[in-house]
């Protein structure tokens, strides 16, 4: 009787455990067609400020090549989903009241969050080559200036800024107050935005572990723009349950090029005793600790850490986005999993180490760099793993170019981009070092 019963308990538990695979496999597929669809932010962009970005650019007439120097200027990639023609990042929209009703574009997370590598564009991987700044200046022509920065770097975003600033302009209910809640903001932080598929594998999110992964609101900051009202918020946030299992499904892409094996397999037992105590194991049967490195141990810049107030926090933290999960209060850095490292680059919280060598060796780090912001093979460094860049042995006058060219230059002498700390690979050999990245390709 009692081994009836067993077996009956078990056959129940699979057929509970497949309808919840079968329920969140179907989540993940309208959390995909919503995230690539719908537009959650009206449009704020009208189409002849795109389609005449041009005499932003000098030129005397459209360029025959608009389409693909669009993408170079503003570091945006093509969508590899049906989007009417337009990069990752936006997509028409119903009209806003700025537009007067004429039609436009609105601005998505896939403007950060849809990147490029070897020149395939992915959902999920973080765009290392935005220059937000120039977008909202030459398209979004934010006058008579943008109330914030938007990039400092090219590469990185002031994402932690902008919600800060947003947040400032809301009650705790969401709707809209006339004089903004200072809230502590600071937009030199310069973030290096982190790939999604690493979602799955983490209790917090954010740098600073700063958010339950659980949280679905936390996701949806990016909705604060003032023409948003409180109700856009309650209406998106079901599609929003589906799009973060669809986060949850997404998966790294493969290293595209031949790995030495034997090297890898050398590389794997020195990854294990010097890294996976703080970014976990990998292969059949992973594990992550979701460890918080406090910021006296990491020494990486901590001007991202102070750079989000607990005056924000407690704000937060009283708001509707705390309505399903609350903001949490960390004494550090948190140490990310690896899988697709080799895609990722430049690397650290501030992007500011180009490439994995650089990662491993705090002494080989360049001071002061800039790169091409391609994002093709040639572009890449194979040997180092991550962006091939040029030294510049000093930071030129800011007055002496174009504010655009120099955003392309990443000094770590300023707040927000130091490169030190994380030296945990300076006592490793060279050829330890390798063997290291070369397990790291495996990711």
């Amino acid at each position: 009787m009692w081994f009836r019963s067993l077996i009956a308990t078990m056959l129940v538990g699979i057929l509970l455990g497949a309808t919840l695979h079968a329920e969140e496999a179907s989540a993940s597929q309208r959390g995909k067609q919503a995230l690539l669809t719908k537009a959650y932010s009206p449009a704020t962009v009208s189409l002849s400020n795109y389609e005449n970005a041009w005499k932003a650019w000098g030129a005397s007439s459209k360029p025959a090549d608009f389409e693909q120097r669009f993408l170079e200027r503003y570091g945006l990639h093509a969508a590899p989903y049906p989007n009417d023609g337009l990069p990752m990042g936006l997509r028409k929209a119903e009209s806003s009241l700025l537009l007067a009703g004429r039609k436009g574009l609105a601005i998505d997370c896939l403007i950060c969050h849809g990147g490029s590598i070897f020149g395939q564009s992915y959902i999920g991987l973080g765009n290392s080559t935005l220059d937000f700044q120039a977008f909202f200046d030459e398209v979004a022509r934010a006058a008579p200036r943008s109330p914030f920065t938007f990039t400092n770097v090219r590469g990185t975003v002031e994402a932690g800024g902008m919600s800060v600033y947003l947040l400032g302009f809301r009650e705790p209910d969401l709707s809209m107050r006339l004089l903004p809640r200072n809230l502590g903001l600071h937009d030199d932080l310069c973030e290096d935005v982190p790939a999604w598929w690493l979602l799955k594998k983490k209790k917090t999110m954010y740098y600073t572990g700063g958010a339950d992964t659980r949280s679905v609101r936390s996701l949806m900051q990016f909705m604060m723009h003032p023409l948003n009202p409180p109700a856009a918020f309650h209406k998106a946030e079901a599609d929003f349950k589906d799009i973060r299992q669809y986060l949850l499904s997404l998966q790294p892409p493969k290293y595209p090029l031949p790995i030495d094996a034997k090297l890898a397999a050398q590389g794997e037992t020195l990854f294990q005793d010097n890294c996976a105590r703080c970014h976990g194991t990998y292969g059949d049967k992973p594990t992550y600790p979701n460890k918080i490195v406090p910021l006296d141990q990491i020494g990486t810049d901590p001007k991202r850490f102070h750079g989000i107030t607990r005056q924000f926090g407690e704000y937060y933290n009283r708001s509707w986005f705390s309505g399903d999960y609350k903001a949490i209060e960390t004494d550090g850095y948190q140490a990310p999993p690896l899988d697709g490292i080799w895609a990722t680059a430049p690397y650290l919280h501030n992007g500011s180490v180009p490439t994995l060598y650089g990662v491993l060796n705090s002494k080989a780090r360049p001071k002061i760099f800039t790169r091409s912001y391609k994002t093709d093979q040639s572009a890449y460094d194979e040997k180092q793993v991550g962006w091939k860049v040029e030294v510049l042995s000093e930071a030129p006058n800011p007055q002496s170019m174009s504010r655009i060219d120099f955003r392309r230059i990443y000094d770590t002498t300023k707040p927000g981009r130091g490169n030190g700390g994380h030296t945990y690979g300076d006592h490793l050999s060279e050829q330890e070092r390798q063997a290291v990245i070369e397990y790291l390709k495996t990711l």
